[in-house]
């Protein structure tokens, strides 16, 4: 059999309106089988998993002048060999992801590769980390936006708290309607920051470098002479030269989103998903480098009240149109770049629901294919954040890219296991590249959690292992259920041998205490009623009632001086339960009202005795429900 969309409609008013704004919000209903067409193409997907990566070109080159500038002019020479070496950094980094994506295409990224190849604790550590980065790069990306919001239109400064959480609001909602609705919706603005960027950057580096545009020459130093910093300079040492490194290796995260969202891929998944990442890289690395030179060219350096794109933008095209339409572009693909964590957050949990490592409710995904409870989760966290933070980018940088860079190690040490133990066409080269790529990225680890870790990094470095116990606990949990509930495969059950009696509460003789009675006596033919009062006379005149009208059912009549319903009820159950290998049937009347705001002129016993029972040893508690025809 299977059921039709009319066995799940609701059946009253408040439930059918309910429905209909679901419907508005997010959409009807789509079937299990519906899922092969909610994937996505290589343009949708780089568009929905690709955006956190592409936006961080909008405020890494910012990191790295926030640094080297404590130095003074001299140090500003290394700002573009910086960033060529991050972006030599992530053509590792995306080519190790390529290799993961082909080697494990049901997802996970580096939590897959971690329990494949190595001891659980490394796989729920990347996990972790992971999970925390999602959240952070949703915090981020929304604050950083907003900052380019006000840095057009200073207005919208004293309310960006606000339009932070509006805006997690609103992606959350897309989400809710799917993945391949919310590509449709957030694919535009994504091409339109790809294509603004590009165009910025190359007529840049056209007036500065091939036209000599006179604002650039000598401007660098004349900058710098101004900019003095409030604590004074600072000597260009090593340390300042890594602290730079890493804080515009902020540009990496999200690299991993693609081989962690493989399954959202349409067939071939492995093969789109690798082809969609190397574009995705391409056009960061791009991005990335042109934003940092054209701002070296200018001397462009950290405004309090502008960003450094938008200082970019405004030395190479001017305050004219394609300014505005680069910093809404901008804004747009930063709050964006939250989709690519709101697609990957909820797959990871959903992966580790799987696993046992989650709560099972983060696996089960909703009306429309989505992974509902996650997505609700991330929106929560994140926003309760920028609220903390006050949507402080710089006050939450710190606390972003360390977890990144942790699962980035992690997935490269499980795929120079992966190789070593599968020895396929290539293995000894592909391990190269993957041991390379772990060492760096491990010291790039080190270096991002040491240098970022007074800032506010140790909150990360203390949530990690605080999550990991969280989910073995989790797990733990889970194996002892099913340990306990587990049936051996070679037993075979026969009919039931333990005797069954029937204990059923009565306030007085209703229809709905005889249906319970009715029901009781299909069970078991040792039936009888319980009647707690503080009236003896009372409970006396209900017996007279009782060997009258339901002939061959007892009353029992508890004494209650104390006015106490459940209590006394139990406590007769204890003293009744003198027969280990019988079990007690509670049969509980209930009276179901017509509408919602009947509830609250009834007392809800029912459902208080139910509580109290659940889990009583040799208790089984049947509420039987009487509902007045309409």
């Amino acid at each position: 059999m299977r059921a039709k969309p009319k066995a799940e409609a609701p059946t009253t008013e408040l439930g059918r309106t309910y429905a209909r704004i679901r419907r508005t919000l997010i959409g009807s209903p789509l079937a299990t089988e519906q899922e092969i067409e909610e994937r996505l193409t290589k343009k949708k997907a780089l568009a929905i998993l690709s955006s956190d990566a592409i936006s961080s070109s909008a405020y890494a080159s910012e990191e790295i002048l926030n640094i080297l500038v404590l130095a003074g002019l001299a140090a500003l020479s290394l700002t573009l060999p910086l960033a060529i070496g991050i972006a030599a950094l992530l053509a590792i980094v995306a080519t190790s992801y390529r290799q993961v994506g082909y080697a494990y295409p049901s997802g996970g990224g580096a939590y897959a590769v971690g329990s494949a190849n190595l001891p659980k604790v490394f796989a729920l550590i990347a996990a972790a980390a992971l999970l925390i980065d999602y959240v952070m790069t949703v915090a981020v990306s929304t604050s950083s936006a907003i900052e380019q919001i006000y840095s057009a239109f200073p207005s919208v400064y004293p309310v960006r708290v606000e339009v932070c959480v509006l805006a997690i609001g609103l992606i959350l909602l897309g989400n809710l309607r799917g993945v391949r609705e919310s590509g449709n919706i957030f694919a535009l603005p994504t091409y339109i920051y790809i294509g603004s960027a590009l165009f910025v950057v190359g007529a840049g580096l056209l007036k500065a470098v091939v036209l000599h545009d006179p604002a650039a020459a000598g401007y660098q130093a004349a900058a710098v002479m101004a900019h003095e910093p409030p604590g004074g300079y600072q000597a260009l040492t090593l340390l300042l030269v890594l602290r730079a490194f890493a804080g515009g290796s902020v540009a990496l995260t999200g690299t991993e989103a693609i081989a962690n969202g493989v399954p959202a891929f349409k067939p071939p998944e492995a093969q789109n998903a690798a082809r969609t990442l190397m574009a995705m890289a391409a056009l960061l690395a791009v991005i990335f480098i042109g934003v940092t030179a054209v701002a070296v060219s200018y001397g462009i350096l950290p405004s309090a009240t502008e960003s450094v794109p938008a200082l970019v933008a405004r030395a190479s095209v001017g305050t004219g149109p394609m300014f505005y339409i680069f910093q809404a572009a901008a804004a747009l693909i930063l709050i964006l770049a939250s989709n690519t964590s709101f697609n990957a957050f909820p797959r990871l949990a959903a992966i580790l629901g799987e696993d046992g490592y989650f709560p099972r409710a983060f696996a089960f995904r909703g009306d429309r294919l989505a992974f509902s409870t996650g997505i609700f989760a991330l929106a929560t966290v994140a926003a309760t954040l920028l609220v903390v933070f006050k949507a402080d980018t710089s006050a939450l940088i710190p606390l972003y890219a360390v977890g990144v860079f942790v699962s980035f190690t992690i997935s490269q040490a499980g795929m120079v296991r992966h190789w070593y133990k599968e020895h396929g066409p290539g293995w000894r080269s592909r391990m190269a590249i993957n041991a390379f790529g772990m060492l760096l990225t491990g010291v790039v680890a080190v270096v991002v959690a040491s240098v970022k870790f007074v800032a506010g990094a140790w909150m990360v470095v203390a949530l990690i292992p605080v999550l990991v116990a969280g989910m073995l606990l989790v797990h733990r949990e889970y194996t002892r259920e099913a340990r306990e509930l587990a049936v051996r495969e070679d037993l075979v059950f026969g009919q039931p041998h333990r005797r069954q009696r029937v204990v059923v509460p009565v306030p007085g003789v209703t229809r709905a205490v005889v249906q319970a009675i009715a029901f009781g006596r299909t069970l078991s033919s040792d039936v009888r009623a319980i009647f707690v009062t503080d009236d003896i006379e009372e409970g006396e005149r209900l017996r007279a009632r009782f060997e009258r009208q339901l002939p061959g059912v007892p009353l029992v009549i508890v004494e209650s001086p104390y006015r106490q319903l459940i209590g006394p009820l139990v406590a007769y159950l204890d003293v009744m339960e003198h027969d280990p290998d019988a079990v007690t049937i509670v049969v509980v009347p209930e009276f179901i009202v017509r509408h919602w705001w009947e509830r609250v002129l009834h007392n809800r016993t029912a459902e208080r005795l139910r509580r109290e029972l659940i889990g009583r040893p040799n208790t089984v508690v049947a509420l039987v429900p009487y509902r007045k025809d309409h």
